[in-house]
């Protein structure tokens, strides 16, 4: 049993994975702000980024997987493999990175980790995705989504590090 009650960790790693799954599909589907067809500003990625760095690298990739399907399915979006793939790499890439750079400041941990996961879930593996669903030039997707996401991983990023500097939310996880 664990030290918090009588409810074992798996259990309470399941359900906060579960309402991070939520969460994701509400900030991305529900409260996004779209900017054309495959453009769109939103924090669908910070609960699978908090997954993957408060749980592990695969608890990340599995919520940014989940929530990727579910999402779709509830708005009617067609499933793209590759952009699931690009969910599932933010997930994973940023819980490692956070992971492997413990020794480092706490703020710079977290910047390299949102940096590595949306330049390669956001910007490379989703824009290929998108690319190929919408027939939009790789290149000129590329660019745009880089410029989206300098913007929604620096908001991310901040609220990553108060978020994991709470000692209230810290005792939780």
């Amino acid at each position: 049993m664990s030290k918090k009650g009588n409810t074992p960790r798996p259990l309470r790693v399941t359900v906060a994975c579960s309402l991070l799954v939520a969460l994701s599909i509400v900030c991305g589907k529900f409260l996004q702000f779209p900017v054309g067809e495959a453009l769109r500003f939103s924090l669908e990625n910070l609960p699978i980024l908090l997954a993957g760095m408060a749980f592990g690298p695969l608890a990340g990739a599995l919520v940014g997987t989940v929530a990727d399907l579910i999402g779709c399915l509830a708005v009617g979006y067609a499933i793209n493999p590759l952009v699931t793939l690009g969910a599932a790499a933010i997930g994973l890439v940023g819980g490692t990175v956070y992971r492997v750079g413990g020794k480092l400041p706490h703020t710079l941990r977290v910047t390299l980790a949102v940096a590595a996961a949306h330049l390669l879930g956001s910007v490379a593996i989703k824009s290929f995705g998108l690319a190929q669903f919408y027939t939009i030039p790789f290149g000129t997707l590329l660019l745009w989504r880089l410029l989206n996401y300098a913007i929604v991983g620096a908001a991310e990023g901040l609220l990553l590090v108060a978020l994991l500097k709470n000692k209230a939310l810290r005792a939780m996880l």
